[in-house]
């Protein structure tokens, strides 16, 4: 809600009517809590275009009712991440979702409603980066692959991603005191935040990855691109440090590395399913839980602002109906 005396997060209750536009209604299990959750919920970055709106980027539950031709009949277990949830239509901080079928996609079998949103809109944004290192011919014998942000949502599921597909994995952090956690998901080395953090001194550094999850930007962004080898490639999905990027051409005329931009809002539904098959067959349900938390609503709110300060470490699901 944003009113003369500025925008804050309440509990409400809202008329059945007025949950969302759309042609298929869901009960909503789960949701998820991700650092675009954190924007919107304090207004850091005006993420939200109209006001009131319900939060939550992301939510997995069963279909109530959808129309005939759609593919979703009711009971299909769905999620939707990103398009326009809790930005110019109500999201998944609530017990209802009414959206456009086109949103949906149907959630793997092997996972439940509760996996879907321990993986969430952060999981799916790590399977389609490692997706992108792929696309571009990253091979895990190529040399190893570093991930910033790395004890973040996406961090830590692009780790255990990376690692069950068999690279060498550098994990960038200013939480090294998590250096357990993040070895236990497959990195082979912890590297300080203030490493790369700082505005870079020189256009191109030694040689040192052969390609990277990048959920930083600014500086960081910046410092990875100057030491990627050869050919390489960095897919670039956030912007915890800033918006700019104050670097040099370099990195790209004269190593061709490639710089792959990861939308996760409006990606297509071929690129998402490529995302959730890669989620399905290599991450390791076991690490998902282990790195995921799960919270009633009322506290969706107070986590949101614990994302954006960086103070929570890999997932936070939201129980809705608790």
């Amino acid at each position: 809600m944003k009113d003369e005396a500025g925008q804050r997060a309440e509990l409400t209750e809202i008329p059945d009517d007025d949950i969302g536009e759309g042609d298929v209604t869901i009960a909503v299990d789960y949701s998820a809590v991700n650092f675009k959750d954190g924007l919107g919920v304090t207004g850091v970055v005006p993420v939200v275009d109209r006001f009131p709106i319900v939060g939550g980027i992301d939510l997995a539950g069963t279909v109530v009712d959808a129309p005939a031709g759609s593919g979703l009949a009711p009971g299909d277990a769905v999620a939707v991440n990103g398009w326009g949830l809790a930005v110019n239509h109500n999201g998944g901080f609530a017990t209802r979702a009414r959206v456009p079928a086109e949103w949906i996609t149907k959630i793997p079998k092997q996972f439940t409603t509760w996996q879907a949103m321990a993986i969430g809109t952060a999981g799916y944004t790590a399977g389609l980066s490692v997706v992108a290192l792929q696309r571009h011919g990253l091979s895990p014998d190529a040399g190893p692959v570093v991930v910033t942000g790395a004890a973040g949502g996406v961090g830590s599921v692009a780790i255990a991603l990376l690692a069950a597909l068999g690279y060498e994995v550098h994990a960038s952090t200013g939480r090294t005191g998590e250096a357990d956690y993040l070895q236990a998901l497959g990195a082979t080395e912890i590297i300080a935040r203030t490493e790369l953090a700082s505005p870079s001194q020189q256009a191109l550094a030694s040689e040192r990855w052969a390609g990277g999850v990048d959920t930083v930007g600014s500086h960081t962004l910046v410092n990875v691109l100057s030491q990627i080898r050869y050919g390489g490639v960095v897919a670039n999905c956030g912007l915890a440090q800033g918006l700019d990027l104050h670097g040099s051409v370099a990195p790209f005329i004269l190593r061709s590395v490639t710089l792959a931009g990861i939308d996760s809002v409006n990606a297509p539904a071929t690129k998402r399913d490529e995302a959730w098959d890669l989620l399905s067959e290599y991450l390791d349900e076991r690490l998902l839980e282990g790195m995921t938390t799960t919270v009633p609503l009322d506290q969706a709110a107070a986590v949101a602002q614990q994302v954006l300060a960086g103070a929570v470490r890999g997932r936070t699901v939201v129980d809705v109906n608790r």
